[in-house]
């Protein structure tokens, strides 16, 4: 712990002599940073101060950047190359800019909307994929006058507060995820068929390593884990349960209230989030450019 303070004190001084400020949200996740003009390009030592934090806090904020879509780009590009969806519409011109309305491109209805606020919507983003997302840029276009907030849970948190028989239990398990699980429900069945072809169920460790900072992370999630592997179903049912009941617990959290041209850039290996879905029939549109990951190792 006393480490960990000294490193995060020293990245507070090092970005505060290059005129940044880094804010804590809680004691757990989340910062907002200010001091930067994220529609220019940033030096050397800013990357690496925004990177830093990125790592440190899981998930940072930045108010008041009315950026360009090319500034989206280069800011996105600073965390991996990027990549598309095979779902969600994508901003004409600009196929790495994705349009996110409502919950993964879903807008709630007079019809769906009791639904969609019942609904767990944590999760991790793509991890239908063989190497999932590492970073996501989120950018606010148009939001309600009240509610649309997004929460964030910090996944080694999570595993950090896990009994130690469910540690030892889940270390070395696998768990599935399927793109079909959240996405098969919303296109047609020509589409679903396809795909089912183009992404194959995929197996991740239950936990899994940071490569960067070496945490151990719980890596499932409602969204895409369709059930744990080499075990019962009902054990897997259990197992599953347990972990995203405390996914939901306020002290893994930090929720953050938009405004206008906000933007939100999340560690996806270590973070779920949650689109708050309390505001329709107000419209909630907004952004998002996302670098690409690697292989999820235990």
């Amino acid at each position: 712990m006393a480490t960990m303070l000294f490193q995060e004190t020293d990245l507070t001084e090092r970005a505060a002599r290059l005129g940044i400020t880094i804010a804590p949200s809680t004691p757990t996740i989340g910062a907002e940073i200010s001091g930067l003009d994220l529609d220019a390009p940033l030096s050397d030592a800013q990357a690496e101060i925004v990177r830093e934090a990125w790592l440190t806090h899981k998930v940072i904020f930045f108010r008041d950047q009315d950026i360009s879509y090319e500034s989206h780009l280069r800011l996105g590009r600073l965390f991996g190359e990027l990549e598309g969806h095979p779902v969600i519409p994508h901003v004409e011109g600009y196929p790495h800019v994705l349009i996110i309305k409502g919950v993964e491109g879903v807008t709630p209805t007079s019809e769906t909307i009791e639904q969609f606020k019942a609904y767990n919507k944590w999760h991790t983003d793509v991890t239908f994929r063989e190497k999932p997302s590492i970073a996501s840029v989120l950018r606010m276009r148009l939001m309600p006058a009240l509610g649309g907030d997004t929460m964030w849970a910090d996944m080694a948190a999570v595993y950090t507060g896990l009994p130690d028989a469910v540690k030892d239990r889940i270390a070395d398990l696998d768990a599935e995820h399927d793109i079909i699980q959240s996405f098969g429900g919303r296109v047609s069945e020509e589409r679903k068929a396809q795909l089912a072809q183009a992404f194959s169920p995929v197996r991740h460790p239950v936990v899994r390593t940071h490569p960067e900072t070496g945490e151990k992370i719980v890596y499932v999630n409602h969204t895409f884990t369709s059930r744990i592997l080499g075990v019962e179903k009902e054990e897997s049912d259990a197992l599953l349960t347990l972990i995203y009941d405390r996914v939901k617990v306020p002290e893994y959290q930090v929720r953050f209230r938009w405004t206008p041209n906000a933007i939100g850039i999340w560690d996806n290996r270590s973070t779920q989030h949650y689109a708050v879905g309390d505001y329709w029939p107000a419209e909630r549109i907004l952004e998002r450019v996302t670098a690409s990951g690697d292989v999820v190792s235990r």
